[in-house]
């Protein structure tokens, strides 16, 4: 089963979490292991049935205000079948001060006890943010990921065929390096793949005759972005003069990645191509596709509209 030890969600890897340990920081290997939040609700009252250990538990106001109302011998009672269910770790919401009780008994079990500066709920949407990233299914790809114009356009094709080169292009003209070389891909969500670059290779890019550059240091922070969702394919292939290459634009392409069908563009290099502005065209067209516009869709539909009104021009010939 996939997992990840309380400790990772600390920190800077917490990712904007702000998490602090209270108590039980020996606990802090035990094991998250799913994406899913759980609040105790009815557990307070002592119905602990559907209490999932494995899952991160959040007690904010109203579980700790109920606490504070029992008798100390009947919410020990409840605390101490709570944590024995082996709890992953449990957060305190809106920076609210625990009773010494939920302290001593997280200490004695060896749970790890947090808390957030965070309200409630904004702190769950960050918290399932952050775990269904971690616990998302994912590969690695060769290729180029960059942010065009807020477009997430990942470039394929065999190796020194180019893309490297292009991509360096695209960010003097101001464009974002997320990954090159090795694109590390998430799926966190039904159609949403996400991707960065690996922890050894990340803002570093490889230009054949000069070398390992690295982007962040050369750029600065405005020309770098930590991920990405990939929105579009570009695959870079050898011109060949017996292929036929998509000259209109009707036909759609698309290539998989875990399951998710990314539409993709093949563009033909040859010497003397502007593959960088290229890239920079396919990535505002696919804004206007997204935005409800298709230019070839158009041209095709008045296309036959001025066929099926006879409307052939007035046929006078121009010197």
């Amino acid at each position: 089963m996939a997992y990840i030890p309380v400790e990772e969600i600390l920190g800077d890897a917490g990712e904007g979490l702000d998490l602090s340990t209270i108590a039980g920081q020996n606990g802090l290997t035990r094991r998250i292991c799913g994406p899913y939040v759980q609040q105790p609700g009815l557990a307070m009252a002592g119905y602990l049935r559907h209490v999932v250990g494995n899952r991160v538990q959040v007690l904010d106001r109203t579980e700790l205000g109920y606490l504070s109302e029992l008798a100390e011998e009947s919410a020990r009672k409840i605390l101490a079948d709570y944590f024995a269910k082996q709890l992953c770790c449990v957060v305190v919401t809106h920076n609210l001060a625990p009773p010494d009780m939920l302290t001593e008994i997280a200490e004695a079990t060896k749970t790890p006890l947090l808390r957030t500066k965070h309200p409630t709920q904004e702190f769950i949407g960050l918290l399932t943010a952050v775990l269904e990233y971690r616990f998302a299914r994912r590969t690695t790809i060769h290729g180029v990921l960059m942010d065009v114009d807020g477009v997430g356009l990942l470039i394929l094709g065999k190796s020194a065929i180019g893309k490297s080169e292009c991509a360096l292009d695209l960010i003097l003209k101001g464009h974002r390096l997320v990954a090159d070389d090795i694109v590390e891909l998430r799926r966190v969500g039904p159609d949403r793949i996400t991707g960065r670059g690996s922890e050894i290779t990340q803002f570093h890019m490889e230009i054949r005759g000069l070398g390992i550059i690295n982007i962040k240091e050369m750029f600065g922070i405005g020309a770098i972005r930590e991920r990405k969702r990939v929105h579009i394919i570009v695959k870079f292939v050898e011109w060949n003069d017996d292929t036929e290459y998509e000259r209109i634009g009707l036909d759609e392409q698309y290539y998989q990645i875990l399951g998710v069908d990314l539409p993709m563009l093949t563009i033909p290099v040859r010497p003397g191509r502007n593959m960088t502005a290229i890239v920079e065209v396919a990535a505002r067209n696919h804004l206007l596709k997204m935005e409800g516009y298709n230019a070839a869709k158009a041209f095709q539909d008045s296309l036959l509209d001025r066929i099926a009104g006879g409307d052939g021009g007035d046929g006078e010939d121009v010197d």
